[in-house]
């Protein structure tokens, strides 16, 4: 039953006092069966962390995918520069000329905004190049690796209109403490509620606020790729029609073993502006997931690239005076 836990908690999660007490009875498991299994995949580090996914941008904070041309030699030092700004949640090298690939937010009272921070890592990295990839158009962000074996090869991308929200500052406790790991306990949210001084009705009630809003995507597991057997993930660039585009990328994140896809700007340099993240448990099976999404995607050209290795991999914290602290370390 591990497998189906697995899949399970990476889907909607219950939002209620004792969720794991839900899953059980759905799986036809005790609690403590659940628990059991969820603990010991904790320990061994599959499941990475469970906890609310924001949406960036609807929290007002500006963020892109950006990528470096790092000569060799200066890695590591620049990895450790890239990695200390707060708002860098993913951070790996690639194989492509533009080899270290990161994703970066600003908080939205930022004093340098993103493409000066940009500008301000870059000089301190000494990157011989630089290109900021924002988001134009966004047609999938969902990361549920399907552990059963069960899950068919396409699926739908249902789209979702958000009601408009004015965050109260009971909104921002609650987003300041749902974003952390909870722990594999039999009431996870009660030091939560406990610590904010509301009820558990309030505390659901103001997630499912967020969520309705799109502030909050989804409440779910996220797991270790690797660790839970999915060792070749890449993310795959194309060359699409820029006409075409929105078409091409609602078709593109119909594949099931498609996390991400994003239409992206193209520049001189750089020719793909259809980006996917495909996830497959050996490299000849993504492989064979690229080769078959080629055959249905209307394309110049397209590149797959694979991460060399992971410099970071976090959520990032919002509301936190660290983003702060770190532009008054350059603010001189």
């Amino acid at each position: 039953m591990k497998d189906e836990i697995l899949s399970r908690i990476q889907k909607k999660f219950p939002l209620v006092a004792k969720p794991f007490k839900d899953i059980a009875q759905e799986l036809g498991m005790s609690e403590e069966e659940v628990l059991k299994i969820l603990q010991e995949q904790k320990s061994a580090n599959v499941i990475r962390q469970t906890s609310a996914i924001f949406d960036t941008k609807r929290l007002g904070y500006k963020s892109s995918l950006v990528a470096f041309k790092i000569p060799q030699e200066k890695i590591s030092d620049a990895v450790k520069i890239i990695n200390s700004h707060p708002g860098v949640s993913h951070n790996y090298e690639r194989n492509h000329d533009f080899n270290i690939w990161f994703t970066l937010a600003v908080a939205p009272d930022s004093m340098f905004g993103l493409e000066k921070t940009v500008e301000l890592l870059a000089k301190q990295t000494q990157a011989d190049d630089y290109i900021i990839l924002p988001t134009l158009k966004l047609f999938k962000i969902n990361v549920k690796l399907n552990t059963t074996g069960k899950d068919e090869k396409k699926e739908e991308v249902k789209k979702v209109k958000h009601t408009d929200i004015e965050l109260t500052p009971l909104h921002h406790q609650v987003i300041r403490y749902a974003q952390n790991d909870i722990e594999f306990v039999e009431e996870p949210f009660k030091k939560m509620v406990e610590a904010i001084g509301i009820d558990y009705e309030q505390f659901f009630k103001a997630l499912d606020e967020l969520q309705e809003a799109g502030v909050m995507r989804r409440f779910a597991s996220i797991l270790n790729h690797r660790k839970a057997g999915f060792s070749a993930n890449a993310m795959v660039v194309w060359d699409v029609d820029e006409a075409k585009g929105e078409e091409i990328g609602e078709r593109a994140a119909t594949f099931s073993a498609v996390s991400h896809c994003y239409l992206r700007p193209k520049y001189a340099n750089w020719p793909y502006n259809l980006f996917t993240m495909v996830h497959g448990k050996s490299v000849e099976e993504t492989n064979s997931i690229i080769e078959e999404m080629a055959k249905e995607i209307e394309c110049r050209g397209y590149m797959p690239l694979y991460s060399s290795r992971e410099f970071k991999k976090v959520r990032i914290e919002y509301f936190t005076p660290e983003f702060a602290a770190w532009e008054e370390r350059y603010n001189k």
